[in-house]
Parts: C-alpha cells; sequence; structure tokens
C-alpha cells in the first residue's frame, strides 16, 4: 500500500547500494528531482534503466553512481549528445560503466514482460538489424506454432521504479495523463516504486480513461511541485527549452560540470524545484 513520504525518507527506505533503478518519462513527466535526491544520499554501484537516458542519467553517471546503464537511446534531446555518458565509456571518467543498448521497442516489451512476471520478452523486431551483435542478451527463439524467428530480450525488473505524475489522492492512487511512455508497466514491473507528484488531492475527479496506478501498486508518494523540470508536467508547467540547452557546454567540461552540481544539487532539496517551475506555469 501507498504510504506518504519526503522524499529524502522514501529514497533512504527503498533504495539501496547495488540496486536497479528505472528512472521513467517519456520526455514528459520525467523524475528529475527524484534523481537528484538519489545523487545527494551518494547511493551508488547502481544499474540504471530507462528508455531515453537524458540529462538525470548524465548526472547520475557524472557523479559516479553508476556501473551498468540498460537504454534504447541516449541524448540531451534537441541538443546533442550526453557529454558526461560519453566521457564514462570513453575515458573512464569518473569510472568506466558497462552499457547494454536495445531499440525502444524491445526496451518497452521488455518491461511489459516484467510486469507480467514472465522471464523474457518474445516480439518481432531486430531483423536486418546488427545491434545483437554487440549485445548477447538479444536473442531468438522459433515459435512454436507457426516457426517464425522471433526477437527475444530479458524481463526488466527493476528494484525500484522512479516515476513523476500529475497528482495522487490520499488513499494513493496515481494519475497519470498526457504523454506516457512506460511509466506504467515500470511500476509495475519494480519491487518498489517511487512516485513524485505535483499535488496531493481530496478527489482525482478525471475521466474514464485516464492512467491511474492503484495505490497498491505504489510503495511511496512524495509531494513535490516542479518535480519534473525541466521537462514539463501538461496542465502545470512547460518545458523549459532553454535548460537543456545550457546544459550542453557544462556537462561538457569537468570541472564546470562539478561545480554545478554542487551548487545546484548537492547544496539544494526538493523544494527548490517549485522555484525552477516560477514563469513556466500554464495559465487555462
Amino acid at each position: 500500500m501507498a504510504e506518504f513520504l519526503s522524499l529524502k525518507d522514501a529514497v533512504k527506505k527503498y533504495l539501496k547500494s547495488g540496486d536497479m533503478a528505472a528512472f521513467e518519462g517519456f520526455t514528459h513527466l520525467i523524475p528529475h528531482a527524484a534523481a537528484h535526491e538519489v545523487i545527494r544520499q551518494g547511493i551508488d554501484e547502481l544499474t540504471i534503466v530507462r528508455m531515453t537516458p537524458d540529462l538525470i542519467y548524465d548526472q547520475l553517471i557524472g557523479m559516479g553512481l553508476v556501473k551498468k546503464m540498460i537504454f534504447s537511446y541516449a541524448g540531451n534531446p534537441g541538443v546533442g549528445l550526453l557529454r558526461r555518458v560519453r566521457d564514462s565509456i570513453e575515458n573512464g571518467w569518473p569510472r568506466s560503466i558497462e552499457v547494454e543498448e536495445h531499440s525502444h521497442a524491445a526496451l518497452a516489451n521488455a518491461y511489459e514482460a516484467g510486469a507480467a512476471g514472465l522471464p523474457c520478452a518474445v516480439f518481432r523486431g531486430y531483423l536486418g538489424t546488427e545491434l545483437q551483435r554487440v549485445n548477447p542478451n538479444i536473442r531468438s527463439v522459433t515459435c512454436p506454432f507457426t516457426g517464425e524467428e522471433l526477437a527475444a530480450v530479458p524481463s526488466i525488473r527493476p528494484d525500484v521504479a522512479f516515476i513523476h505524475a500529475l497528482k495522487a489522492d490520499r488513499k494513493g492512487n496515481v494519475l497519470i495523463e498526457g504523454i506516457v511512455g512506460v511509466q506504467k508497466e515500470a511500476v509495475l514491473a519494480a519491487t518498489y516504486s517511487i512516485v513524485t507528484v505535483e499535488e496531493v488531492v481530496d478527489e482525482l475527479d478525471t475521466h474514464m480513461n485516464a492512467c491511474i496506478l492503484p495505490h497498491w501498486t505504489v510503495s511511496a508518494i512524495c509531494e513535490v511541485p516542479g518535480g519534473a523540470h525541466p521537462s514539463y508536467a501538461q496542465g502545470y508547467y512547460g518545458r523549459d527549452n532553454k535548460t537543456y540547452i545550457d546544459w550542453d557546454p557544462i556537462a561538457a567540461d569537468r570541472e564546470k560540470f562539478q561545480t554545478w552540481m554542487e551548487e545546484h544539487v548537492l547544496k539544494q532539496g526538493p523544494d527548490v524545484f517549485a522555484d525552477r517551475i516560477k514563469g513556466l506555469e500554464v495559465t487555462s
């Protein structure tokens, strides 16, 4: 059953060194505040999973907390490279990491298989590609009914899944609307899940086709207004494009990166996110 905790207490309770952690959100509702809390607590030796690693994974890797990344695309969206990720892979700074690359379809199916309690995902994919030459976890199986050769990858079962959502009611049910990636599947596949939300309300009061995570699927709910910044939260605030652009020269230099992380992450707390969305609020 979902419990209401501060973000600091939720991370301390559920995430441990050596865990597999997923921070999911597809352009929309990316859990930046949660990742920053993990960085502040220095929880390391993590295997991180994400369909589209962007700034938060650049920061986690740049701070030396990651031993392996499982992913299907990595980049600063609309800008270019993830400089800290590249420095780690090419130069071993601040440490070398292992990478396991998949297609979007493979990871989406792997999360769904994990949510269903299955050992692997089977799907049509990777035909005519060469990614399987460098990723031994991409294999093939023969359909016992048709004889068709299909792709197979291990299911994803994170120890902890982090997502950001719009609202939670006081019973612990969570509302996600707008662009939804694999947040639902990541939560259902994970042993524990931590959900940051824009606000806690008495009633969700939404339409019948909204994505609702019932309280029994969620471990902890943390109210963190602005917790997705610089990504956006539909109906609350827009995307902060300037922050994504500004990140590139910061991340390109090791010293600038360390200085920025000290000032904007290590010396801050989750409450700072409410200030960061000022001027980006959505008005009706």
